[in-house]
């Protein structure tokens, strides 16, 4: 068996179900997939844990199945994160470049200049993204190290969530006898999965559409421009189904999965489907169409807060690329043709690659965040920035900030 550091798990903690993926590296670059485990997420509301007890279980029961398909044991993960109380900034930092070229300590000491801005006591940042750096002027720079320069300025993405909201993820990792590597954005690990290269470059909007959340996130030029997250997702659809229909919520998931059509142009008349009753009532035949238009009805919605929230940012001119979806409600049938008519853009649905092993396993959009976890659990392993979070509390940060100005001066 392979030794465990070769081991890279992602567990995606999301409304309707728990994920866990194993990935195996091999040859330093490439990741097979060995394990998949799912199960049915029991205490989380729009992302956010509302039932610590009924999360660790399901965890639990997911990693469970990983293992036994993967034949090997875990004790870390890559945990992903969504919900609501997410918010992003965009933010500048500049210094003076000590010595006659730019190294690795000013490069970490402009980025926490960027990072040094107010940030209320109840909230704490997991992601500062650098976009771009500027050195005397000279803008557009990727990485500065070694170059020659007086000046440098560095543009960053910064992703703060709710601490209490953050705390209640790694605690119910932790009780189901896991360490949290680190916590990630989830459409920052869609992103990593779903995304090629050119569409980064070229300017591309990527919308995970998942049971809780809808996650946006805004690429160009290689760098993450924009994310927001709106409380709009599957669940709500599968929620006005169960009202529209009159029937139980778990029929209604049925129901949807199986005859589900977010674009009613789509579907011919005179299609019926039964429906089951509440309260042991006879089941009910209904049109097809009635079914398509509840479904539509939420989704224009959703899709047309995002085309808002794409308007607000800024950026809409520069997405050439278009719109991808992906979450597990990208996969019904419509969703891209009513996502064309409302951002009036090209869109694709996104299935995750770059993967070896069990990837027809995998291959498909409800996997974007957990492979994405794996993919960018990857490159902290490769450039070595990996550590293990605990409870997190202020004596640790400061201790750890202190440890940092100490190897900087001595």
């Amino acid at each position: 068996m392979a030794k465990k550091n070769n081991y890279i798990v992602g567990l995606d903690i999301g409304t309707t179900k728990i994920c866990c993926i194993i990935g195996e590296v091999v040859d330093d670059e490439k990741i097979d997939i060995i394990g998949l485990g799912q199960y049915p997420s029991r205490g989380l509301r729009k992302g956010v844990v509302i039932n610590i007890d009924s999360t660790v279980e399901s965890i639990k029961s997911a990693v469970e199945e990983a293992e036994l398909m993967a034949g090997c044991e875990i004790d870390s993960v890559f945990v992903g994160i969504a919900g609501g109380h997410i918010n992003s900034m965009n933010s500048h930092g500049i210094i003076a470049v000590k010595g006659k070229e730019i190294t690795q300590v000013d490069i970490d000491r402009v980025i926490e200049a960027a990072k040094a801005i107010a940030i209320p006591l109840d909230r704490e940042v997991i992601h500062v993204l650098p976009q771009e750096y500027i050195v005397d002027n000279q803008d557009g720079i990727k990485t500065p190290l070694g170059m020659a320069g007086v000046r440098l300025e560095a543009k960053v993405h910064i992703v703060t969530a709710a601490v209490t909201s953050a705390q209640n993820i790694v605690k119910c990792v932790n009780k189901a006898g896991l360490g949290v590597q680190d916590i990630v954005l989830e459409q920052l690990a869609s992103s990593e999965s779903v995304l090629s290269q050119d569409e980064r470059e070229l300017g591309v909007a990527m919308v995970d559409i998942g049971g809780g959340t809808s996650d946006l996130a805004i690429f160009f030029q290689g760098a993450i421009k924009h994310t927001a997250v709106l409380t709009i997702a599957g669940a709500q659809m599968t929620n006005d189904i169960a009202i529209g229909l009159r029937t139980p919520n778990a029929e209604a998931e049925k129901i949807k999965h199986a005859y589900g059509c977010a674009y009613t142009p789509m579907v011919s008349e005179g299609e019926n489907i039964e429906t089951p009753s509440v309260g042991g009532r006879e089941p009910r035949t209904v049109s097809r169409q009635i079914l398509s238009e509840i479904i539509e009805a939420r989704t224009r919605e959703m899709f047309e807060l995002l085309d808002h929230e794409i308007g607000e940012s800024g950026y809409r001119e520069i997405i050439s690329s278009g719109v991808v979806l992906t979450g597990g409600a990208s996969c019904m049938q419509g969703m891209a043709d009513l996502a064309e008519n409302v951002f009036q853009s090209p869109v694709r649905v996104g299935k995750p690659i770059g993967l070896g092993g069990l990837i027809d396993v995998v291959s498909n959009p409800m996997y974007a965040t957990c492979t994405g976890l794996i993919q960018y659990g990857s490159k902290r392993f490769k450039s070595g920035t990996n550590r293990e979070l605990q409870g997190r509390n202020l004596f640790e940060k400061i201790f750890s900030r202190m440890k940092d100005w100490a190897d900087e001066f001595f």
